[in-house]
């Protein structure tokens, strides 16, 4: 709202690597067309062959499939080619899956990418702003330990809490603003809402 600027999703399904699955050897990014990017080097410390990324990439699809029909719906993602992009997170530990989400947007030809986030170790700041024309970091700890450290509160953010927000952004669009307290309606969302399990947070 700040900044004038659209709203719009990445979504990205981590593929963790066999026996460590918060270790991502690669991920799915939703698009149009959708890609996996692949962690090159993870993919060589564990010697892992074609057949066995395809059969971790598939085993995957469907959780990314099933946020894309309840967060987005039949919206469709915003064109970014030429236009300055920023990437925003609640924080970045290892920075994987940011990195990948960098190097996806890459290939859909923006002028520029800008990482906004509000903390992360030094190191990853650094690998960071390798990958992106800009990273902003309001606080980069020297001793870092998980992000939940650096919040007051941190809990789970739900699907339901995104949908909320994504029906938000899409009611603006059409120049119908939510007033405070009231929830925006986002048609073909909210029947996919009622049994969803929650989100976890994949950094």
């Amino acid at each position: 709202r700040a900044l004038n600027a659209p709203l719009d999703l990445l979504i990205v399904r981590k593929v963790g690597a066999p026996g460590n699955p918060e270790l991502a050897v690669a991920a799915i990014v939703d698009g149009d067309p959708g890609e996996v990017v692949l962690n090159r080097e993870i993919v060589e410390t564990y010697g892992l062959d074609d057949d066995t990324l395809r059969v971790l990439i598939a085993k995957e699809r469907p959780e990314l499939e099933r946020r894309r029909a309840a967060y987005r719906g039949n919206t469709r993602a915003i064109s970014i080619a030429g236009r300055t992009v920023v990437i925003v997170d609640d924080g970045a530990a290892t920075g994987t899956t940011m990195k990948i989400a960098i190097r996806a947007l890459k290939r859909r030809s923006p002028k520029e990418i800008v990482v906004a986030i509000p903390v992360s170790p030094q190191e990853t700041v650094g690998e960071l702003s390798r990958e992106a024309d800009h990273v902003v970091c309001l606080r980069q700890p020297g001793q870092f330990r998980a992000l939940s450290h650096h919040y007051l509160q941190f809990p789970q953010v739900t699907d339901a809490e995104v949908v909320a927000a994504v029906g938000e952004v899409v009611q603006a669009r059409l120049g119908r603003p939510v007033r405070n307290g009231q929830r925006a309606a986002n048609p073909g969302l909210d029947a996919a809402t009622k049994s969803m399990p929650r989100t976890t947070r994949e950094k």
